[in-house]
């Protein structure tokens, strides 16, 4: 089962055999712990549900949720999968199940910007800054319409911009060190340094 939680550490670049230069993605990816399976028979769907880290101050029903895995992890992700697999609770899921030249995809939280404007969040054009004019050429411009007298939903407006969650398709597996516990994924993968993403090996 090809699936990992792991922490951004950053980006950096490896060189071949054959001197071409390669960008990377290192991601720490300590083992995982399995704290839940669910099955068709008793969920309606098979899945397995991962812990990584090590959390703090869990609530007393998450605690009693893990309690039979043994761990008080950081995080909780579910994988859902075609079959039930062969695995039970308390069982460890590391970087060996991944090999070079994997196809995978990441899932994470992108970066937060904050309020944002629409030049940087649209990518809108500015207003003329000539000719006597003297507002704020950033600004929005006209936002309704003659007919039917409304904004429609979906304007594009001011807003919060980024932190959201994005999923980048067919990385491709370039260096595991299962020693340490280190995947570098070829590739940007989303969110910043030290957040946290999965991956899913496609097969």
């Amino acid at each position: 089962m090809q699936v990992i939680i792991g922490t951004k550490i950053g980006m950096t670049q490896i060189i071949g055999d054959d001197g071409i230069v390669t960008p990377v993605t290192i991601l720490q990816a300590d083992p995982s712990t399995v704290t839940q399976i669910k099955t068709v028979e008793t969920d309606g769907y098979n899945a397995v549900q991962l812990g990584y880290g090590q959390g703090k101050n869990l609530s007393k029903s998450v605690s009693g949720h893990v309690k039979s895995a043994g761990v008080t992890p950081k995080v909780l992700r579910e994988f859902r999968v075609e079959e039930t697999p062969e695995l039970k609770v308390g069982d460890k899921v590391s970087v060996e199940n991944f090999k070079l030249g994997d196809k995978v995809q990441v899932t994470g939280t992108s970066k937060g910007k904050g309020f944002a404007g629409t030049v940087k969040r649209w990518n809108f054009n500015e207003s003329r800054n000539t000719h006597g004019f003297k507002g704020n050429i950033r600004r929005v411009g006209s936002i309704g319409s003659m007919y039917p007298q409304k904004v429609f939903k979906g304007k594009k407006m001011p807003g919060r911009m980024g932190h959201d969650q994005v999923t980048v398709k067919n990385l491709v597996v370039a260096y595991i060190d299962a020693e340490n516990n280190l995947i570098g994924l070829k590739g940007a993968v989303p969110g910043p340094k030290k957040g946290i993403v999965t991956v899913e090996g496609k097969e």
